[in-house]
């Protein structure tokens, strides 16, 4: 009785972690909560309340410069998470897609190729660090209310980053991930062995 010989191959097979943009918007905006509350004691802690008060308003009330200032974050949001992807990950710019998505009414980057773990970490982290820890930091030590407001709303605005992040808390380091190309998060891509008769 002949014994049938196996040749084994590899196969990628893709694990989804990824939520949609609704849930991003909705449980992201509590994920960021303890750090604003901390970078708002921060400022407290040395400038008091009644300087947040008056300095906030006063930057409100400048309405045309908040709007563009908002305006500029948006874009800039996107913008870092793509070129972060691109330089952390070593991909040509051609490899990065932005757009907007109408049904949510929410800019994106899309990163078309796959990409290392910790450089995929590392772009969705990029724009809650540039644009919302640093400047609501920096507001800590000039008493710039206006710094400390903008940060906030662009550490509330990476919330749904920092939700993809603690979905991905638990995969090995030197994972390979495929950016979702409409939900916020990633597949994991994992090589399993297939046998093949031969």
């Amino acid at each position: 009785m002949p014994v049938e010989e196996y040749q084994m191959e590899t196969t990628m097979e893709k694990r989804d972690h990824s939520v949609s943009v609704g849930e991003a918007h909705l449980y992201g905006m509590l994920t960021p909560l303890p750090f604003i509350a901390l970078l708002v004691a921060l400022f407290v802690s040395v400038w008091g309340w009644e300087h947040l008060v008056r300095e906030s308003f006063v930057a409100l009330s400048n309405g045309a410069a908040s709007i563009m200032a908002l305006l500029v974050g948006v874009v800039a949001h996107e913008l870092l998470h793509g070129l972060a992807w691109g330089y952390f990950g070593r991909k040509p710019l051609c490899a990065l897609k932005f757009g907007f998505q109408w049904k949510t009414l929410t800019p994106y980057a899309h990163c078309k190729e796959p990409l290392p773990l910790d450089a995929y970490r590392l772009g969705s982290a990029a724009p809650g660090v540039v644009l919302g820890f640093v400047p609501a930091i920096i507001s800590v030590f000039t008493g710039d209310a206006g710094s400390l407001l903008f940060g906030l709303l662009f550490t509330l605005a990476a919330g749904g980053d920092f939700l993809v992040l603690w979905l991905l808390r638990a995969v090995p380091a030197g994972s390979l991930v495929e950016d979702h190309p409409t939900r916020a998060g990633c597949f994991v891509l994992e090589s399993k062995p297939v046998a093949l008769g031969v």
